[in-house]
């Protein structure tokens, strides 16, 4: 050492220094690890993702689906959209009671909306009411529900989406033909992968139609040579009437009617005909007369106490277009008010105690077991819960409103 140079002492070492290198080294290790494992899960998945996208090849082929076709729709589709795949589990006309439902789809700015479109499309309305014989109001209502006039066609790939879908074979099988549907529609140029936007579930356009539905119903009304349910207002609404036109719509009445029963009303008699309803005391709550002709039955989404509907065959054709009873019911009313119908005359059970989506798997699993309910138990109220639950009430001579309550699940499981 050099002169004036002092020896530094060496310090001891730290107790335990060895052992927390080793397990930060391990924890590292273990991190890389999983890295890579997770890296090659996906690396699999988009695998498999792009083999079950060659397997659709051969299919779209069959169906004159040229090449050039089929590799521009999947060209930015590489992996599955988890978001997508994610949505399955959340509906929410299955989910909300109907009010909810109903304060969201008729609320003033979209009545003022839909107000505003009648008198400027008045003309086209007219035209295409002649064509397919239904009421401008019930065009507009879907139209309304299903995207607010045009305004939230949807903003994801269609071919995207329905190729996760069918990927993970939600519904099964039920995907995948949705997915050659669209791959036609690209072929006969109605639109170009870019613009095939919609929802989520594969729905399109303004109008919300999955590909096998506007394959069959889309009609290109402004005559430009395309069917347009994207761009197109007329087409769009034209779209609409033809394809209610197609699947039963009868313009010889409504889609139903707020009613008011008679004191001591005989609930086990729920169906038959609307004059027959009008003899027994059933008023409407506008104070216009039933129909003479056509048939219908009772609909108390809430129960006895809030409002009560009379709805007829035409609910039913609502409900091919979208099978929850809160969207048939808030097309119909939606259509109601924009050509000048009051509000609902009765109030919703807002406070009241309703079953949740487990309560009414409950409820399912419940009348099956006494015979009453065949089906999935889905927990979605529907006209196969209701109809189980009418029939319970009228065995157990309780009020036959056909309403899944607290109440009666628990009547229900006391009598398991």
């Amino acid at each position: 050492m050099g002169a004036g140079m002092v020896r530094k002492p060496i310090p001891p070492p730290v107790e335990g220094g060895e052992d927390r290198l080793d397990r930060r080294s391990l924890l590292t290790a273990a991190l890389a690890l999983a890295a890579c494992g997770s890296t090659r899960r996906a690396l699999a998945a988009d695998a498999d993702f792009r083999a079950f996208i060659e397997g659709v090849r051969p299919e779209a082929q069959a169906r004159g689906i040229s090449q050039a076709t089929f590799d521009a729709a999947f060209r930015d589709v590489t992996a599955p959209d988890t978001d997508v795949i994610g949505r399955t589990k959340k509906q929410g006309e299955f989910s909300r009671p109907v009010w909810e439902y109903l304060v969201g789809a008729i609320s003033p700015g979209r009545l003022d909306r839909g107000r505003a479109h009648a008198a400027r499309l008045s003309d086209t309305l007219g035209r295409i009411e002649k064509a397919y014989g239904v009421p401008r109001w019930v065009m507009l209502g879907f139209w309304g529900i299903e995207s607010d006039f045009g305004t939230s066609p949807g903003t994801l790939p269609i071919v995207r989406s329905l190729a996760s879908l069918a990927y993970a074979r939600h519904r099964g099988d039920y995907f995948r033909p949705e997915l050659l549907a669209a791959l036609e529609i690209l072929q006969r140029g109605d639109i170009t992968p870019e613009k095939m936007k919609g929802s989520w579930a594969g729905a399109m356009g303004q109008v919300q139609f999955l590909p096998s539905v506007f394959l069959k119903y889309a009609v290109d009304f402004d005559g430009d040579g395309h069917r347009d349910i994207w761009g197109s207002q007329t087409d769009s609404l034209a779209s609409i009437g033809h394809y209610l036109q197609q699947i039963g719509w009868n313009p010889a009445y409504s889609w139903g009617y707020e009613v008011r029963l008679p004191q001591d009303f005989d609930l086990t008699r729920y169906k038959g005909d609307l004059a027959e309803f009008g003899r027994r005391g059933v008023k409407r709550t506008d104070g216009k007369p039933l129909p003479a002709t056509g048939s219908g039955s009772l609909f108390l989404p809430g129960g006895l106490g809030a409002p009560v509907f009379l709805i007829t065959d035409n609910f039913e054709v609502i409900r091919v277009y979208n099978t929850s009873d809160s969207y048939a019911l808030a097309v119909g009313h939606l259509a109601d008010r924009l050509s000048g119908a009051p509000p609902l005359a009765a109030p919703w059970p807002t406070n009241a105690a309703r079953l949740d989506n487990a309560g009414l798997k409950s409820l399912q699993e419940g009348l099956a077991a006494a015979g009453f309910y065949k089906g999935d138990f889905d927990g979605r109220a529907g006209p196969k819960l209701r109809e189980a639950v009418r029939q319970y009430q009228i065995k157990a001579g309780l009020p036959a409103d056909g309403y899944a309550s607290p109440a009666l699940l628990a009547h229900v499981s006391g009598g398991r």
